[in-house]
């Protein structure tokens, strides 16, 4: 039976379960409108899945059928996964920012190999080691995700979003993905909470969960991105937002969004202070990511969880880099970093 919770003022919750990920689901948002109810992500793309999403919104009231739209916080498989069949039960439209929309449409114009290629290229510029990365080198096998259902309607930041009867404000929040959004919903909070309103906070803020920071680039485009960067300026944001109340993709709910997004800060400037330590030494983003403090030793990280790991690892890496804390070490190959 799917789990549902009723958070008043006509915005409910169903746990949609993620396939052998420790997360163990999405919780998917409901929200009525004087139209019919519109969805906040859908959940991954799994017959499972799928089911307690039906089973889900029977438990709320309505069905798959009356879903009059879905609005995606970010491109991840767990919140846009069924967005698809939603649409194809319903008719809804589906929503999304625009950088991952792009994110969206290079995934289903590229043939798997195409990334999988791209990956190893990556994955040798930051120093993996070749029996990392030869596996994908003759991978013919599909990626969850890289077939996702193509947006219809786009988010335009800081507009309200088309939703009969409520005030649903977007926020960019981009880091966690480049089009990653927070939602807000302008209305007194039903419990009468102090603050300003409630926020769908999509993976942006989680209340005890530090979400991961990677690197979603064009293969095409040569730009240099800072995406923890764009993640603390967008803490920022969300934490000036003062809402009443914080509805995330996982987890629970939860209250002072401002002490959370001052935890939050303080992790990641302690995080980089951190790896300024561990660059007292020419590193690669490789060698950085195997010294670095993750929630098990490295040794029993799996392959594709290593692989977020050195995206982590070098998105940290380009921010102390952009602050001038730290520097390309010239002559090296796999290029390698040093504190200044």
């Amino acid at each position: 039976m799917t789990k549902t919770f009723d958070h008043g003022g006509g915005v409910r919750s169903l746990a949609v379960p993620i396939p052998d990920n420790p997360l163990g689901h999405t919780l998917v948002y409901v929200v009525d409108t004087d139209r019919g109810p519109v969805l906040v992500d859908t959940g991954w793309d799994d017959p499972a899945s799928w089911d307690a999403l039906v089973a889900g919104l029977t438990s709320c009231g309505t069905s798959v059928a009356e879903i009059r739209g879905v609005v995606v916080t970010h491109h991840h498989p767990d919140h846009h996964g069924l967005s698809g069949q939603v649409r194809e039960a319903s008719g809804a439209w589906v929503a999304m920012h625009a950088a991952d929309i792009a994110i969206v449409r290079r995934a289903r114009q590229n043939r798997p190999e195409r990334w999988f290629a791209y990956m190893a290229a990556k994955l040798d510029a930051a120093g993996a080691p070749e029996e990392h990365v030869a596996p994908l080198r003759t991978a013919r096998r599909t990626l969850p995700g890289l077939s996702p259902a193509l947006p219809d309607r786009e988010i335009v930041p800081g507009e309200l979003l088309d939703l009969p009867g409520r005030r649903l404000r977007a926020i960019w929040t981009p880091g966690h993905t480049p089009g990653h959004v927070c939602l807000h919903l302008e209305e007194e909070h039903p419990a009468q909470l102090p603050g300003h309103g409630r926020l769908f906070s999509g993976d942006h803020l989680l209340p005890g969960i530090t979400p991961h920071i990677g690197l979603y680039e064009d293969p095409d485009d040569m730009t240099v991105t800072d995406p923890l960067g764009d993640y603390l300026d967008s803490l920022e944001r969300v934490g000036r937002l003062a809402p009443a109340e914080v509805l995330p993709a996982h987890q629970h709910a939860f209250t002072d969004a401002a002490a959370r997004v001052r935890e939050l800060l303080v992790h990641h400037e302690d995080r980089l202070a951190g790896l300024l330590a561990l660059l007292a030494e020419p590193l690669t983003p490789w060698q950085l990511a195997e010294r670095m403090e993750w929630n098990r030793p490295w040794e029993q990280i799996r392959h594709g969880s290593r692989n977020i790991a050195v995206s982590e690892a070098e998105s940290h890496l380009r921010r102390l880099v952009k602050q001038g804390r730290a520097e390309a070490v010239p002559g090296t190959s796999p290029v390698a970093y040093v504190a200044v």
